[in-house]
């Protein structure tokens, strides 16, 4: 049987992502955050940033989606880390906000509020 180890990013620097989703997430970066290979601990899960030095050519197939229920200050947390603002949805009473982050991957931040 396999279990999900973690999730891997392509970056064109990971140091700098990593750092951004340390700082996202609230988590302490490991040792060495300025190599090719940056790994964050969340949970039992493990983010992996790698540099790619091929770059972005399309929308990322993976993303992160983040929920609070302090959706108005966490929105403008990401956005005080450089994060920024691509679209607000309402949809049935649920919304969220599509962020990119310091590469312009993009990711959702969820008002957890009313989310079932």
């Amino acid at each position: 049987m396999s279990v999900v180890l973690g999730i891997s990013v392509d970056c064109a620097n990971a140091a700098l992502v990593a750092r951004f989703w340390a700082k996202a997430l609230r988590i302490e970066i490991g040792p060495y955050p300025a190599g090719d290979l940056v790994v964050l601990k969340v949970g039992p899960l493990r983010l992996a940033f790698r540099t790619a030095r091929d770059g972005k050519f399309v929308r990322n197939r993976v993303r992160l989606d983040l929920i609070t229920h302090d959706f108005e200050f966490e929105a403008a947390r990401l956005l005080s880390l450089c994060a920024i603002r691509l679209i607000d949805v309402v949809d049935g009473g649920r919304r969220w906000t599509t962020f990119a982050d310091v590469e312009g991957n993009e990711f959702d931040l969820i008002d957890g509020t009313d989310w079932r």
